[in-house]
Protein backbone atom coordinates (compact mmCIF):
# COMPACT_ATOMS: atom_id res chain seq x y z
CA UNK A 1 0.00 0.00 0.00
CA UNK A 2 1.54 3.03 -0.85
CA UNK A 3 1.20 6.68 1.44
CA UNK A 4 -1.41 8.82 0.27
CA UNK A 5 0.25 12.16 -0.67
CA UNK A 6 -1.26 15.49 1.15
CA UNK A 7 -0.53 18.92 0.74
CA UNK A 8 -0.77 19.97 4.30
CA UNK A 9 2.54 19.26 6.57
CA UNK A 10 2.44 16.10 8.44
CA UNK A 11 3.45 15.83 12.03
CA UNK A 12 4.83 11.76 13.33
CA UNK A 13 4.75 11.91 16.62
CA UNK A 14 5.23 8.84 19.12
CA UNK A 15 1.51 8.16 19.99
CA UNK A 16 2.81 6.48 23.64
CA UNK A 17 4.78 9.50 24.85
CA UNK A 18 2.69 12.25 26.90
CA UNK A 19 4.96 14.68 25.96
CA UNK A 20 3.97 14.33 22.36
CA UNK A 21 0.47 13.80 22.85
CA UNK A 22 0.11 17.00 24.82
CA UNK A 23 2.38 18.64 22.06
CA UNK A 24 0.00 17.85 19.12
CA UNK A 25 -3.16 19.00 21.49
CA UNK A 26 -1.16 22.37 21.90
CA UNK A 27 -1.10 22.35 18.13
CA UNK A 28 -4.29 20.76 17.09
CA UNK A 29 -5.85 23.66 19.44
CA UNK A 30 -3.95 26.31 18.20
CA UNK A 31 -3.94 25.00 14.44
CA UNK A 32 -6.93 27.70 13.64
CA UNK A 33 -6.65 26.93 9.57
CA UNK A 34 -6.09 23.25 10.44
CA UNK A 35 -2.50 23.16 8.32
CA UNK A 36 -1.46 20.24 9.64
CA UNK A 37 -1.73 16.69 9.50
CA UNK A 38 -0.83 13.87 12.28
CA UNK A 39 0.04 10.25 11.72
CA UNK A 40 1.86 8.58 14.86
CA UNK A 41 5.40 7.03 14.35
CA UNK A 42 3.90 3.78 15.21
CA UNK A 43 1.04 3.69 12.83
CA UNK A 44 1.29 1.93 8.90
CA UNK A 45 1.05 5.66 7.57
CA UNK A 46 4.71 6.32 9.18
CA UNK A 47 5.87 2.98 8.00
CA UNK A 48 5.24 3.67 4.50
CA UNK A 49 5.98 7.27 4.19
CA UNK A 50 8.97 7.54 6.40
CA UNK A 51 12.41 5.88 5.76
CA UNK A 52 12.79 2.97 7.76
CA UNK A 53 15.63 4.07 9.73
CA UNK A 54 13.73 6.57 11.38
CA UNK A 55 13.57 7.12 15.23
CA UNK A 56 10.91 7.13 17.14
CA UNK A 57 12.48 9.32 19.60
CA UNK A 58 12.02 12.02 16.54
CA UNK A 59 9.39 14.68 15.95
CA UNK A 60 9.32 14.41 12.65
CA UNK A 61 7.59 17.21 10.06
CA UNK A 62 7.02 16.36 6.69
CA UNK A 63 6.67 19.86 4.48
CA UNK A 64 6.49 19.97 0.59
CA UNK A 65 8.31 16.84 0.12
CA UNK A 66 11.12 17.12 2.72
CA UNK A 67 12.22 15.67 5.97
CA UNK A 68 12.81 18.07 8.73
CA UNK A 69 13.94 16.22 12.40
CA UNK A 70 14.23 17.35 16.15
CA UNK A 71 14.27 20.56 17.12
CA UNK A 72 14.18 21.81 13.39
CA UNK A 73 10.95 19.87 12.82
CA UNK A 74 9.63 22.03 15.93
CA UNK A 75 10.65 24.81 15.34
CA UNK A 76 9.27 25.32 11.54
CA UNK A 77 6.04 23.35 13.28
CA UNK A 78 5.58 26.41 15.76
CA UNK A 79 6.30 28.85 12.65
CA UNK A 80 3.74 26.96 10.88
CA UNK A 81 1.27 27.92 13.28
CA UNK A 82 1.72 31.86 12.74
CA UNK A 83 1.12 35.00 15.21
CA UNK A 84 3.13 35.13 18.30
CA UNK A 85 4.51 30.93 17.28
CA UNK A 86 5.96 32.47 14.48
CA UNK A 87 8.88 34.36 16.45
CA UNK A 88 10.16 30.21 17.30
CA UNK A 89 11.85 31.06 13.82
CA UNK A 90 14.75 33.20 16.41
CA UNK A 91 15.47 29.96 17.55
CA UNK A 92 17.64 28.74 14.10
CA UNK A 93 20.03 31.52 15.72
CA UNK A 94 20.68 28.37 18.32
CA UNK A 95 23.40 26.40 16.51
CA UNK A 96 21.57 22.98 15.53
CA UNK A 97 24.04 21.36 17.69
CA UNK A 98 23.01 22.79 20.55
CA UNK A 99 19.44 22.75 19.63
CA UNK A 100 19.51 19.25 19.45
CA UNK A 101 21.57 18.26 22.15
CA UNK A 102 18.94 19.67 24.24
CA UNK A 103 16.25 18.18 22.31
CA UNK A 104 17.78 14.69 22.79
CA UNK A 105 18.38 15.04 26.95
CA UNK A 106 14.26 15.82 26.66
CA UNK A 107 13.29 12.98 24.39
CA UNK A 108 15.36 10.52 26.09
CA UNK A 109 13.64 12.10 29.79
CA UNK A 110 10.47 12.20 27.88
CA UNK A 111 8.78 8.74 28.94
CA UNK A 112 9.96 9.62 32.89
CA UNK A 113 8.85 13.01 33.23
CA UNK A 114 5.66 13.03 31.21
CA UNK A 115 4.44 9.48 30.97
CA UNK A 116 4.09 6.65 28.89
CA UNK A 117 0.31 5.78 27.54
CA UNK A 118 -0.10 2.06 26.96
CA UNK A 119 -1.90 2.11 24.39
CA UNK A 120 -1.37 4.77 21.33
CA UNK A 121 -2.93 7.89 21.36
CA UNK A 122 -6.65 8.08 19.06
CA UNK A 123 -8.20 11.08 18.14
CA UNK A 124 -11.74 12.40 18.90
CA UNK A 125 -14.16 11.39 16.07
CA UNK A 126 -13.96 15.43 15.29
CA UNK A 127 -10.25 15.55 15.05
CA UNK A 128 -9.84 11.99 12.97
CA UNK A 129 -9.85 13.85 9.52
CA UNK A 130 -6.80 15.40 10.73
CA UNK A 131 -5.00 11.63 11.43
CA UNK A 132 -3.99 10.01 8.43
CA UNK A 133 -2.90 6.92 10.55
CA UNK A 134 -7.03 6.60 11.05
CA UNK A 135 -7.59 6.71 7.46
CA UNK A 136 -5.85 3.43 6.34
CA UNK A 137 -7.63 0.59 5.83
Amino acid sequence: MKATTTRHPIIFFDGYCGLCIRSVQFILKRDRKKVFRFASLQSAYAAQALPSDTDTNTFVLQDNGKLYTRSGAAIRALQKLGGVYAFAVLLFAIPAFIRNAVYRFIANNRYGWFGKHESCYLPTAAMQDRFLDAQIN
